[in-house]
């Protein structure tokens, strides 16, 4: 796609440079506004599961998180930024032809009314100076219609809450009106907290367990943070307790960003791509100071800028004409979720928020300083944040790896039954990364994941719903046993049948760096009558999905395992290497080589590598992917691969597989990548759960 002007060549270094990057996102929707301004509408044919005029609507308000903040500054393009206070008028009007629409319960207007509050909050002369007293009637109206219909139990309570403070305190409704639903709304959006400043999207229990960048960075804490800028002279009590989750919070989402800006995409809602950063951004509003390493507000604004940087270099994200497109880093339709119109990606602008902050701000003055990871060595836990590159985040169940090779977290515990499209990827792999991203449909392409089948491949079942997420603590032996912390889930892959996977993730990033060990233990119970349903499972792990195109726009070849210095992919009996201008994938069997002391004479179990060449477009990052991985058959019925345990009519099988990935960005020679694959660990088990891992 060609380069969008303002933004793709965009140093975004100073206040000037985000007012002209903000300024040429939406100075492109121009040709595409309605005769009276008040409907936005992108020249694509895709739906989202809401009415056409609700999807306009969103095309209108969406930009309201930038406009109101221009509206000031010397902008030397044809971008109308009054139109937006005509259309404030017109789209409330019930008379016009542009009307929004009234309200229903669980309605997509209920969403576009926070930005259109945060507006009103932000620039009120500027919307209303003008405006008639029918007009101001109308939007009063348009506005209440909010309070008066139901809305689910989950993020959008903000949206409550925006609304009524709106119109208190520009429009006039008297605060006893509506000061109960606000406290109510409150109330409930605190329940949702689940530690260390981290909130679910609702409730945290058997139907979702979410904790990502929705009701992470650009929705919950983004929320907490404007109404500590809009309120907290009124409500000091709140306003402390929000200024305290965020200190909380950002003490370690700043694990989720690389040190070149790049966040781990996870979870859903990724079209709303540098959204991830809007934390940054509100926190810098509300002058909240965080705990080492991120007590200088030079490293915030950092983590900001160097974010957006990383943006500006994916000119794939937007249109011909200029308009963001549908997906990460190149335009998909795999990704999306029900809720994505083609004017729903500007939920990216709320990063922009920042330039509240006036040119006299120290913000804009003070030096950008690097990412908080070059500071690690100099700090120890009395600090209030751990030292180590590796560190569990207990509250979305991640354990983060922040080592200059690799960048990512492993994951168990989060879950959605909402029917989110590709849920299983979004929430049930077992890593994410910044530099690899991962794929959807995950059937198709299974990076990072389990995918098992019991009719011979003809269907398969990917891991979700993990449970008994906890951590464990795993012993390895290198000079001086040294513990430290793995995270345990279980999974039932059919409901119909006995069969259970308890599968301990390990990260060995600080001894032996570029792996992490995946130990599944596989049960199932014959005298449940398993064996009248199935004879065999087929078990395949994979790891990182890679970028599998050359810089010439082939596609890597099969090269000899003794090369080190070719891009290409190779398999044998023990593992599979994949290196492209990406980096370095890979994933070994490890089963054959671990130790099963005291657990049961482990049969020979020995699993087929290869390299999985995914369908195109299911990775968020790169359109052509390969992935590898190792595909293990299991005999449930009989003898074989798992060895039935005498008397109890059970049966298991343990597999282990060694992942291996190494990013590009880390700089690192092939032959170096090379040596790295071959320094793998080895495994003594013992025990259910009790592990050594110990030096080749």
């Amino acid at each position: 796609m060609p380069p969008l002007p303002g933004f793709t060549d965009n140093p975004f270094k100073s206040r000037s440079d985000l007012v002209r990057g903000a300024t040429s996102l939406i100075s492109v929707l121009e040709p595409y506004k309605s005769k009276r301004q008040a409907r936005i509408k992108l020249p694509a044919a895709t739906a989202a599961g809401f009415d056409e005029t609700a999807a306009q609507l969103e095309g209108f308000a969406r930009p309201l998180w930038v406009v109101p903040l221009l509206l000031n500054e010397d902008i030397s393009t044809n971008v109308n930024l009054r139109s937006w206070i005509r259309g404030l008028e017109t789209g409330t009007d019930p008379e016009s032809p542009e009307y929004w629409g009234d309200l229903g319960d669980v309605d997509q207007r209920m969403v576009e009314m926070e930005s259109i509050a945060v507006a009103l909050l932000s620039a009120p002369d500027s919307f209303l100076g003008s405006m008639h007293d029918s007009a101001k009637d109308n939007l009063v109206k348009w506005l209440r219609q909010i309070n008066d219909h139901k809305m689910p139990p989950n993020n959008w309570l903000w949206f409550h809450v925006f609304v009524n403070l709106t119109l208190f305190k520009v429009l006039g409704i008297p605060r006893d009106e509506v000061q109960h639903q606000i406290d109510a709304d409150l109330e409930t959006l605190d329940s949702f907290q689940i530690g260390e400043g981290w909130s679910s999207d609702g409730l945290w229990g058997d139907e979702r367990k979410q904790a990502d960048y929705y009701p992470g960075s650009f929705a919950i804490q983004f929320a907490q943070l404007l109404y500590i800028q809009f309120v907290g002279d009124e409500d000091t009590i709140r306003a402390e307790k929000y200024s305290q989750s965020a200190k909380d919070f950002g003490a370690t989402f700043w694990r989720y960003f690389d040190p070149h800006g790049a966040a781990i995409p996870f979870g859903r809602s990724m079209t709303y791509r540098f959204a991830f950063a809007a934390f940054w951004s509100a926190l810098a509003c509300a002058d909240v100071q965080l705990p080492p390493p991120l007590d200088d507000i030079g490293t915030v604004k950092g983590m900001l800028l160097r974010h957006l940087r990383w943006w500006s270099k994916c000119s794939d994200i937007f249109n011909v004409d200029g308009t963001l497109n549908i997906g990460f880093t190149y335009p998909n339709m795999y990704m999306s979720e029900g809720y994505n119109s083609p004017q729903s990606v500007y939920w990216c602008l709320k990063t922009f928020i920042v330039l509240m902050l006036p040119d006299r701000h120290p913000f804009w003055s003070v030096e950008e300083l690097p990412h908080p990871s070059t500071k690690l060595s100099f700090l120890s836990p009395s600090q209030g944040i751990s030292s180590s590159s590796i560190q569990v985040i207990w509250p979305p169940r991640h354990i983060l790896c922040n080592t200059p090779g690799h960048h990512f977290p492993l994951s168990s515990g989060q879950m959605t039954r909402k029917s989110h499209k590709a849920r299983e990827a979004k929430y049930g792999k077992f890593a994410y990364s910044s530099a690899f991203g991962f794929s959807v449909p995950s059937v198709l392409a299974p990076d990072s994941t389990l995918a098992v089948s019991h009719d011979e491949g003809e269907t398969w079942k990917l891991r979700s719903e993990p449970q008994g997420e906890r951590i464990i603590t795993v012993t390895v032996s290198n000079h001086d046993a040294v513990g430290i912390s793995a995270l345990a889930s279980e999974w039932r892959p059919w409901r119909y049948l006995d069969v259970n996977i308890t599968t301990i993730l390990i990260p060995l990033t600080e001894v032996f760096p570029g792996w992490h060990v995946r130990v599944h233990r596989a049960r199932w119970s014959k005298s449940a009558g398993t064996s009248s349903f199935i004879e065999g499972m087929q078990v395949i792990d994979s790891g990182f999905s890679l970028d599998s195109e050359t810089a010439m726009g082939g596609l890597i070849p099969g090269v000899q395992p003794a090369s080190t210095t070719r891009d290409g992919w190779f398999s044998d009996a023990t593992g599979c290497l994949l290196r492209s201008r990406a980096g370095a994938s890979g994933i070994v069997d490890l089963t054959d080589h671990t130790d099963f002391a005291g657990i049961h004479d482990q049969e020979n179990v020995r699993g087929e590598c290869f390299a999985l060449r995914a369908d195109p477009n299911t990775n968020l990052i790169s359109p052509r992917t390969l992935i590898p991985s190792i595909q293990h058959g299991v005999n449930i019925s009989g003898p074989g691969r798992g060895k039935e345990q005498e008397g109890n009519g059970l049966g298991e099988v343990w597999l282990v597989s060694g992942v291996f990935a190494v990013a590009a960005s880390a700089g690192l020679d092939p032959e170096t990548i090379h040596s790295m694959w071959l320094k793998r660990p080895s495994l003594h088990i013992k025990g259910d759960e009790g592990l050594e891992v110990s030096v080749i």
